[in-house]
This record gives structure tokens, sequence and C-alpha cells, in this order.
């Protein structure tokens, strides 16, 4: 197989995970209110809106690494960056229509800088490396990135659970 062929399907891999993961973050959040996403796990952890202003807030970052213009100013999501602290007032959280609006403008152009990914690009030096990994590259990092964007997803489906609601996802 050649090196573009290859390519080609590495990169449809990572973009079917991102269509894979909205569905699934879709059905998850579907019918939840404000409230909802606000109730909080016992004994501890984040609520389901963090998780997904978590998910937007890692995307929004992957977007610069893609070559594509960030949908939302980082600081409106910093409240959700890794290692923020649980969210325990609803003054603290944006609505949840809000992050999922915002979800609907970033994947496209995930999609879109997923779509131009080269092979030199994938092999290039990471700009970061949230796994201190010293060969970090863009290819193993959307490998990060796709794993990290799944593990929240699934807390997702146990959130909405949480708040009282049947599964999504069966």
């Amino acid at each position: 197989m050649s090196t573009a062929v290859s390519t080609l399907n590495e990169v449809e891999v990572f973009r079917n995970n991102a269509h894979v993961t909205t569905q699934a973050l879709k059905a998850n959040v579907a019918g939840l209110t404000q409230a909802d996403s606000l109730v909080q796990p016992s004994p501890g952890g984040n609520c389901l809106n963090w998780v997904v202003g978590h998910l937007l807030c890692v995307y929004n970052n992957v977007l610069l690494m893609l070559g594509q213009e960030q949908v939302v100013d980082p600081d409106r999501l910093k409240r959700y960056d890794r290692g923020a602290p649980p969210i325990r007032n609803s003054e603290e959280a944006l609505e949840l229509s809000e992050l999922l609006d915002t979800w609907d403008k970033v994947l496209p152009r995930i999609d879109s800088g997923l779509a131009g990914l080269t092979s030199e690009k994938l092999d290039a030096k990471a700009p970061i490396s949230p796994t201190n990994n010293p060969n970090e590259t863009v290819r193993s990092l959307l490998a990060v990135v796709g794993f990290h964007q799944a593990y929240h997803v699934g807390q997702l489906g146990i959130l909405r659970r949480i708040a009282g609601k049947p599964g999504a996802i069966a």
C-alpha cells in the first residue's frame, strides 16, 4: 500500500472518530436541560456541562494545529480547560445550548483540518504533548485526542443517567 493511500486511510479514521464522537455526544445530551447538565456526580467529579465544555475546549485548541481558525476565544472556555475544578454553581457554567451550538461550528472545521492532512503534516512535531511524550507528532497527538474525546463522551452517558434520564445509547 502506498504512503498516500495509507495516510488517506489514517485520516479517514480520524475523521470518522470525530463524527462518531459527535453522534454519541448528541445522543447523550438529547433532551437535557441546563439544570440536568449541572447535576453533580457523587462522591465527586465533573458534571455533564463541564464534560461537554471540556470536549469543546479540546477540539477548539486542536483547530490551530490543523490550520483552522478557532470558533471561540479560548478564554471563553477557560473554565472547561484541563485541570479546571468541577463546576459547583450555575454561574460558573455556560449554557448547555451555547456549548452545543459552538460544537456544531467546531466539527466542520475539525473535519476540514483533518481532511487536509498529509503524511508530512502527520509526522510533524506536535505543538504540545498532554502525555509528556518528547517525540509527540501530530499523528500521535491526534490518536491521544481521539481516545480523550471517546473517554469523556462515554462519561456523558453515565452523567445522563445520574441526571435521572434513561440511557441514550444501547
